[in-house]
């Protein structure tokens, strides 16, 4: 089994779900083909992560052999999940002298493959 994080993505939980819910339960071939043409901003990020987590696995010994640095293409993408990683808050001015809140999300990904 071997997994990989990304931290502190700029983008909102919900969007990068929408992402992660299209490759969940298949294998990285059909997933990057998946995100390769996706018109979604989360589409690459996730990609290098799963292509992040496929090259710990071959370094790993994660292929069915066991060998070391062989390449396999039969992983799955067992579990993919996002959290929230807080937000930064900044206030923009608004009429009669109020002001309202924007809060910029962040999210952490973790890719399990096995």
């Amino acid at each position: 089994m071997a997994s990989a994080t990304l931290k502190t993505h700029n983008q909102t939980p919900r969007k990068v779900r929408l992402v992660t819910d299209l490759v969940k339960g298949k294998s990285v071939p059909d997933a990057l083909a998946v995100l390769q043409f996706l018109p979604k901003r989360a589409a690459e990020p996730i990609a290098k992560l799963i292509k992040s987590a496929a090259a710990n696995a071959s370094v790993n010994g994660g292929s069915i052999s066991g060998k070391k640095g062989e390449k396999f293409d039969g992983l799955i993408i067992k579990d993919i999940t996002v959290d929230s990683a807080g937000m930064t808050k900044r206030f923009m001015p608004r009429a009669f002298g109020r002001a309202s809140a924007i809060r910029h999300r962040k999210s952490h990904v973790k890719v399990t493959l096995s």
